[in-house]
């Protein structure tokens, strides 16, 4: 039996993640995943492929609002009320995030000067509103291996939903790498146990929690995997080479790791909860 085994969320793009024992989906995915954005002076987005001591920023939720955390920085708090003010005392941001432009939320000067200091260059905080609006560009992401025709809503994350990884994906990749990873290398949202590795790709829809996912397209990883996600420094050319030698983009000259995921409805996950899977036509486990 295929089980949910972990859930995550990152609140704040390319910060810390936070470990859940459920997680509400909404239209965009998991409530309050990547919700946030750090941008730079030309208010294009800001991600651990230019600022890699992101990875060291931890963020928790309150009923009151976000706590960001950073070493040598102490904690700022940056309250739900003071960010609703705000955003109807300013207009939105344009934001460039990938080839997208978005209107975004201004979350205020502290947190701006905050983030400031903590990656040492000028940035600003900004926040999905009610201006917001951005979908996944299927066109520029279908591959072979696609099964979603229906385009939804996404936050600020990089191309879908929702990201899924089996454990044992992970075991086998480790036994080929001189030195074992863990899973917050890969950010995923779902952690699921009970399949051969990288059977994730091979399946066309899943079911938990009377939610149906359509598997979308295997995730193309970047340079954050090489990133010590403690640390936020690179720890050499791993796993990307690994990668390279048995799990290449169909056609093409990435490495994946990892399937993309495109809900319908929304509903809660839990850890725990089986996955139903359906297999693609003609896909066996590789």
């Amino acid at each position: 039996m295929v089980q949910i085994t972990a859930l995550f969320i990152y609140p704040v793009k390319s910060c810390r993640g936070i470990s859940l024992e459920e997680a509400q989906l909404g239209s965009r995915g998991f409530l309050h995943d990547r919700e946030f954005l750090i941008v730079d002076e030309t208010n294009s987005f800001l991600t651990q492929r230019s600022a890699p001591q992101l990875a060291t920023v931890q963020i928790a939720l309150t009923k009151t609002g976000l706590v960001l955390k950073a070493p040598d920085a102490g904690e700022l708090h940056v309250s739900f009320s003071g960010m609703e003010e705000q955003s109807r005392s300013s207009s939105p941001r344009h934001v460039t995030i990938f080839s997208d432009q978005v209107l975004a939320d201004d979350v205020g000067d502290e947190a701006a000067e905050w983030c400031s200091a903590v990656l040492a260059r000028r940035c600003r905080v900004v926040r999905i509103g009610a201006s917001y609006a951005r979908k996944v560009r299927l066109e520029e992401n279908a591959q072979e291996h696609h099964h979603s025709t229906q385009a939804p809503e996404i936050s600020f994350t990089d191309a879908f939903p929702t990201l899924l990884i089996s454990e044992e994906s992970l075991a086998d990749l480790n036994t080929r790498l001189p030195k074992s990873l863990l899973m917050d290398r890969f950010r995923p949202n779902i952690v699921v146990r009970g399949c051969a590795p990288y059977d994730e790709n091979t399946w066309k829809r899943v079911k938990a929690g009377g939610i149906v996912f359509s598997c979308a397209t295997p995730c193309e990883r970047c340079v954050i995997t090489t990133i010590d996600q403690e640390t936020g420094t690179r720890d050499g050319v791993e796993p990307l080479r690994t990668l390279a030698t048995y799990r290449r983009v169909p056609g093409g000259s990435g490495v994946i790791f990892g399937e993309y995921l495109i809900h319908s409805g929304s509903g809660k996950l839990r850890v725990g909860d089986a996955l139903t899977t359906e297999r693609a036509q003609g896909q066996t486990p590789r």
